[in-house]
């Protein structure tokens, strides 16, 4: 493994059907992979995650909560996965 922590793919594998139907990894290595094909992004703050979709030309007037790209990781830091 390598571009993503243990966290950070372990909540991306617990919560990965809120944005497929099926799943796309079974492992953390498979996850890691995944993430990196697809070119997740990993940002510290709800500050950087509203700059960025802004930026992306996404509408964030309702909150982020809802948007299932946007994957909240335990320790307050949020993975961005485009579908």
């Amino acid at each position: 493994m390598g571009n993503f922590d243990e966290l950070v793919l372990q909540t991306f594998l617990d919560n990965q059907d809120r944005l497929y139907d099926e799943p796309v990894a079974g492992t953390k290595e498979e996850a890691d992979d995944f993430l990196t094909d697809c070119l997740a992004v990993l940002l510290d703050s709800e500050k950087e995650v509203y700059k960025y979709l802004e930026e992306e030309g996404m509408d964030v007037e309702d909150g982020i909560e809802d948007i299932a790209e946007v994957f909240p990781i335990p320790d307050g830091r949020f993975l961005i996965v485009e579908a």
